[in-house]
């Protein structure tokens, strides 16, 4: 087990996924330094599926986890999404528009996107009718960053190395739409279950964040009105209790131009979205937003670090001390390099700078290397 205060994610149990077992009988311990028994204790406990596999405190401060910047910023993150919304409301129109934007960079309403290749499951569709919806949407300035499928296969009948083979062929695939949920779970036994709807979604999650991709899944709602209006979704609360968030799409009447557009999740802020439909091209346009998006407020110590790497001096390194040093740092050097692991996925998104540390001979490393736009985008 390395040294705790090199660890970059927590270390993944290999023997409890091929049904091994470290024993103390499989170890012959010939050296008797404490510190080495230890290690050997550790990776015991580690391999052995009746103890869990734990961090303190400490430990997860000494890791410094990777992140996926924002697929649409306070929008969509990596993760499992529900689109929810009535029957013939605009829910495929608006995912083909998710769909289009991602794959061409544009941005969408106010927020940015972050390009990246699209695989959009319109499984309600043929494809006569997408080319005449994208092409009345968007016109005929296409992409081969998006790909369309109107068939697949189902939930454990295929469907996820389906997506597997997909993704092995365009790894640079950032979203996959499933529209809708229910052409893909049709088999699933327990269709209206808790368990059977939180295991629906799940190995669409599991798999989602296996890859680190944005899952968009397009289902229906129910027509009782319900006091939080996410419990309008159909089924049980499984669905959205396993999901990473969801986005709600409603109208006062099915005429109606006008929608709001309900966004929550784990990694995004709760927000409504107002958003009016043009006529001729059945686009959905942004209305206005009922609250700005909360934005972190400057940190002048990040800043301080960030400029450390420049276009012409794209990369730093050195000890945690120097770090300290350079940057005039109020704090021990161990606190400053929790700081950063803590603050790696800001360094990333706020100002495109990779953070990372190795032990080298000469003691351990910090890395500061200025990121190119596509590597920002992508990584």
């Amino acid at each position: 087990m390395n040294d705790k205060n090199e660890m970059t994610a927590p270390i993944a149990s290999v023997g409890a996924d091929v049904g091994q077992s470290l024993t103390k009988e499989n170890i012959s311990i010939t050296d008797e330094d404490a510190e080495y028994k230890k290690k050997l204790l550790e990776v015991q406990r580690f391999c052995d599926p009746m103890h869990l596999n734990t961090l303190s405190m400490n430990d997860l401060f000494d890791c410094s986890f990777t992140s996926r910047p924002p697929l649409i910023d306070g929008l969509l993150y990596a993760g499992t999404y529900l689109l929810a919304g009535a029957p013939k409301i605009g829910k495929s129109f608006l995912v083909a528009q998710l769909a289009y934007h991602v794959s061409m960079g544009h941005t969408l309403w106010d927020y940015p996107v972050r390009q990246g290749g699209v695989l959009y499951l319109a499984l309600e569709d043929d494809y006569q009718r997408l080319q005449g919806r994208m092409s009345r949407m968007f016109g005929v300035e296409g992409t081969d960053n998006l790909h369309f499928a109107i068939t697949s296969a189902q939930i454990g009948l295929g469907l996820v190395e389906q997506l597997d083979n997909f993704l092995k062929d365009r790894p640079d695939t950032r979203l996959v739409i499933i529209d809708t949920l229910q052409k893909v779970r049709d088999a699933i036994g327990e269709a209206y279950s808790y368990s059977g709807d939180y295991d629906a979604i799940g190995q669409l999650k599991g798999f989602a964040a296996s890859r680190g991709i944005c899952l968009l899944l397009v289902h229906h709602t129910r027509k009782q009105a319900a006091d939080d209006a996410f419990d309008m979704i159909s089924g049980t609360t499984g669905l959205l209790g396993c999901a990473d968030g969801a986005l709600l799409l409603r109208k006062e009447k099915r005429t109606d131009l006008n929608a709001t557009l309900d966004v929550v999740g784990r990694d995004q802020p709760d927000q409504r979205l107002h958003l009016t439909r043009d006529q001729d091209s059945l686009v959905w346009q942004l209305d206005h937003a009922e609250r700005e998006l909360w934005k972190a407020p400057p940190d002048p110590l990040l800043e301080k670090v960030a400029a450390l790497v420049t276009p012409d001096a794209p990369e730093w390194s050195g000890s945690p001390s120097e770090l300290v040093s350079v940057v005039d740092a109020d704090m021990a050097a161990n606190a400053l390099t929790r700081y950063l692991n803590v603050n790696s996925a800001r360094l990333r998104s706020d100002y495109n700078i990779e953070y990372g540390r190795k032990l080298r001979h000469e003691g351990r490393r910090i890395y500061l290397r200025l990121l190119s736009a596509g590597d920002a985008a992508l990584t």
